[in-house]
């Protein structure tokens, strides 16, 4: 397994184009920046995940939401102001800032802020969201500490960053703001009365 990277290191082969694992909130995450890579297409190798599944995007800030989300309805941003640090993915229409490689086939693009310092300073020091899924090929468990991530697969990426953080081990809940009414995709760390106490 590749040596445990430095903040800098991490952020030159983000930089590179290459695929980087690192600790979120909820699980370890492997990531590519959405402004030096050309497209998810390192991740979708990484994991042998379907390329119709999209790779939802960790962001900085919840002014992000507006940034990279267009016609973004009000609960939305309701709710990421409520829950963002935290494991909520909001599915949105894709802004013109989104590039199209990152884009799903149907124009949207799932957001989230981490609540982990580590994911938050990457993101901060990259200066761009992340696409970002768990760090461990498809149907397999969500490795939710260093450990757990499997060597071969670590091998594959850039570096790996660590950090001794605790780890929900819980994946994010996914809503999908883009039609007249919230859907709920996956309910992981945020639950549905969660979410109506907001909206």
């Amino acid at each position: 397994m590749n040596h445990p990277a430095t903040a800098a290191e991490a952020v030159a082969a983000l930089e590179r184009g290459e695929a980087v694992i690192f600790p979120t909130d909820t699980v370890y995450g492997v990531g590519v920046s959405v402004r030096h890579a050309e497209s998810p297409e390192k991740l979708y190798q990484l994991k042998q995940r379907d390329a119709r599944k999209p790779v939802a995007w960790l962001v900085g800030s919840a002014g992000d939401l507006a940034r990279f989300g267009e016609d973004v309805p009000a609960l939305a941003s309701a709710l990421a102001r409520a829950f963002w640090p935290g494991p909520l993915t909001l599915i949105v229409r894709a802004s013109e800032s989104v590039p199209r490689a990152f884009c799903s086939a149907a124009g949207t693009v799932g957001l989230r802020m981490p609540d982990s310092a580590t994911a938050l300073e990457l993101l901060r020091l990259v200066g761009a969201p992340l696409a970002t899924t768990s760090a461990n090929p498809s149907g397999a468990p969500a490795p939710r500490s260093f450990a757990d991530v499997d060597a071969a697969f670590a091998a594959q990426v850039g570096c790996v960053v660590v950090d001794d953080a605790p780890r929900s081990g819980v994946a994010s809940t996914i809503l999908d703001c883009t039609g007249d009414h919230p859907l709920l995709v996956r309910e992981g760390g945020i639950t549905v009365a969660d979410m109506r106490a907001v909206g």
